[in-house]
Formats: C-alpha cells, structure tokens, sequence
C-alpha cells in the first residue's frame, strides 16, 4: 500500500496490539514477524513505512559519502535506509529479525547491492562485534520494552568498529506527554541516548530534531 494511503491511526492501533500480544507472552520482538507477514499478504500496512529514507540520514549520508567502508543497518525493515547507504558508497549489510521483512526488501528491491539477512538484535552474530564504519539505528531500539532496552543498546553498540561512527535516530521523551503516550514506539529518554555511549563509544554530537520531538545522535568508538 502506498504510504499516502495509509491511515496512520489505525496502522498504529494494530500494531500496538500485535505488542501488547507479544510481550504478554515474553518475546519482546515477537510482534515484528507477525505485522511484516500480514502486511506482505496484504491484511495490515508497516506503520512505520515512509517509502523513502527519514531526512536526517539522507542528509548525513550526503555529507558523509561511503567510499567502500562497511555499514550496517539495525533494524532494517522495509529497506530504504539501506538502499540510501549502498548509494552514497558504502558495502551495506542490513538485518531485520522479521524474515517477512526480509523477504518484502527483496521483492522491493531486486537488483540490490546490500547483504539482507534475517537476526536478532538481542542475539546478533558473533562476527559482526567491533566489525562496522558506520551503525545506523532508528527507532528500533525504542520498539522493545525498558526490560530488555540496555540489551538492546549494548548490542547496537557493539556493532561499532574503532573510528567508525553510530548515528541513532528516536523519539524523545523529554518531548512526549507519557501520560497519553502509546507505544510502540517507546521514545528515549537522555540517559537511554546516552548510554549508547560504552565499552570505548563516545558521543560526539547531540541534537533535537523535528521541532524537538526526536533525538539525533552521534558516536564513535575510540581508534
């Protein structure tokens, strides 16, 4: 469906409970196959879907051309953030823990330059640990619960090889009235953004965006 004609509201509101269904049942990433699958048979739309990449990294990669360093995508799900880095230079790998996701990225996107494949942000392949220039992680880390977030984070995290550079992209708490907030997403709040930061990772730039609703943060790990 095209993203013009989705209606947001009710994207979300199925979403939310495919979580709330998941997490009762204590795997908080089990909503994401579920939602990718029906979506591909044509029975929900992503929520998230915006059929183009988020501003914020188009113009990070404009000014950061990739000249064949390595990059990965956290989270990848429908694929245009990926798709963006392989364009702007850089040897793209990408994973979803969805393999419907995975799947739909492949039929989107046929003649594709990135590695696509299928893992767990809570369990990720051994070898991909201090391996990547670039990390890229937007609004996934905020689509698990608190319990399993600092996991999450030390994960995305990890990823990051010495020199490179992790640029995380979330909603921002401080912004949110939590009261009426219904995730998912969950937003981030500071210290969650900050502690990004370890194990030799530094933040070197953080920012408010889109009128102060959304962080925009960068690190990197000490060569």
């Amino acid at each position: 469906m095209p993203p013009e004609a989705i209606d947001q509201a009710a994207a979300d509101d199925a979403a939310r409970r495919r979580a709330e269904t998941a997490l009762a049942s204590g795997d908080p990433t089990g909503w994401f196959e579920p939602l990718y699958a029906a979506a591909e048979a044509g029975q929900a739309v992503v929520p998230w879907y915006r059929g183009e990449p988020g501003p914020e990294l188009a113009a990070w990669a404009a000014a950061n051309p990739g000249q064949g360093r390595s990059a990965l995508v956290v989270g990848c799900g429908l694929g245009d953030d990926a798709e963006l880095l392989a364009q702007a230079g850089y040897t793209t790998s990408a994973f979803d823990v969805s393999p419907s996701a995975i799947k739909a990225v492949l039929n989107r996107f046929p003649d594709t330059r990135v590695s696509y494949r299928t893992a767990d942000l809570l369990d990720p392949p051994a070898e991909w640990h201090h391996a990547f220039d670039v990390v890229v992680e937007i609004l996934t880390v905020q689509s698990m619960p608190k319990s399993v977030r600092d996991a999450a984070i030390a994960s995305v995290a990890g990823f990051l090889a010495p020199g490179g550079t992790l640029v995380v992209g979330a909603f921002a708490e401080e912004s949110i009235d939590l009261a009426t907030w219904s995730g998912p997403p969950w937003p981030l709040n500071r210290a969650e953004l900050d502690s990004f930061a370890r194990d030799g990772v530094r933040a070197t730039t953080v920012d408010r965006v889109r009128e102060g609703s959304r962080w925009w943060a960068q690190f990197t790990r000490e060569a």
